[in-house]
């Protein structure tokens, strides 16, 4: 059964057809209105969601498909009446693929190893392959190609976004710099950062992390940054971390430094003030909102890729 679990382990070409299948879809939704015709997704949700949900959700019913929303919270799961590994053996039985916006990385891996179905990682705390496979087609729009582009990213080094796009771009061969806080708490996984080491060795990519935003910014052609608290941050950790991370923070002196024709990408939710400035995310340069709608688009392709292989 193939899964997206992590972009790990999809190839290039793998992904690159993906992408193909994205931009087909995008430019003629219609060709695709009955490709999910009777099928359902089932969206297990433990995370809070806005783009997820409704990305899904409405990907799945523009396709001809039905998409159940589970929360996980009013679940016999959380009382403890009912485990995973039982209710992922029962639904496979139900529906044709199962989607997971899920705290642990762990859990989706289990739900993916007893599954029959094909299950999609939709955000766990170590990856977040939907949203990069949205903003590598957003990328690709506005650049024509993705070989050989840098991409500066700017924030919290250790969460899911920032694993995700190591293993996107060091798959497609872009040069991608992290410029982050030094610290564990702050910078990638260690084991995210050999693996992306191992793969851009293949494909020509160069992979740096550097707590030196302006010379991150350098010579790059676009430019992400994403929440400095994320889910599983309390809020008393606020006051802290912006004081972390301001050096990081994309706005005007930052964006000067990148190339030109650069473009701002923010996977939202963003505060306008703190992971950038209202300029820049409001400014010429943005395209967070075609990156956003291309979560719609991107998933859409994911699941025909996953049912296809599926042989639904």
């Amino acid at each position: 059964m193939k899964h997206l679990i992590t972009l790990e382990n999809w190839s290039t070409t793998a992904i690159l057809d993906l992408l193909d299948l994205a931009d087909r879809i995008k430019a003629k939704p219609a060709d695709y209105r009955e490709a999910m015709q009777r099928k359902t997704l089932m969206m297990i949700f433990e995370k809070p969601s806005l783009r997820t949900r409704v990305s899904f959700e409405t990907g799945c019913t523009q396709m001809g498909g039905h998409g159940i929303f589970y929360d996980l919270a009013t679940s016999p799961l959380s009382s403890g009446k009912e485990n995973v590994a039982d209710l992922v053996r029962v639904v496979s039985r139900y529906v044709d693929i199962i989607m997971g916006r899920l705290f642990e990385q762990a859990h989706i891996e289990e739900m993916a190893a007893l599954a029959s179905v094909p299950v999609i990682n939709a955000l766990t705390n170590y990856e977040h392959p939907c949203q990069i496979l949205a903003d590598l087609q957003t990328i690709r729009e506005k650049k024509g190609a993705l070989k050989g582009l840098k991409l500066a990213y700017f924030g919290d080094g250790n969460n899911n976004v920032t694993h995700s796009l190591l293993f996107g771009c060091s798959k497609l061969g872009m040069h991608i710099s992290v410029a982050c806080p030094k610290g564990d708490e702050y910078e990638p996984l260690d084991t995210v950062l050999a693996a992306t080491a191992r793969i851009a060795k293949k494909t020509g990519s160069r992979v740096e992390v550097t707590a030196d935003a302006l010379e991150a910014a350098k010579g790059a052609d676009v430019l992400y940054t994403d929440s400095w608290m994320s889910y599983h941050i309390p809020q008393h950790k606020q006051e802290s971390r912006v004081k972390v991370f301001s050096p990081y923070q994309v706005n005007g002196k930052l964006m000067k430094r990148a190339n030109k024709d650069a473009i701002f990408m923010n996977c939202l939710p963003a505060v306008r003030g703190f992971e950038q400035t209202a300029d820049i995310i409001d400014g010429p340069q943005s395209v967070v909102f075609d990156e956003a709608e291309n979560r719609l688009h991107a998933q859409k392709a994911v699941m025909l890729t996953l049912l296809e292989a599926a042989g639904k």
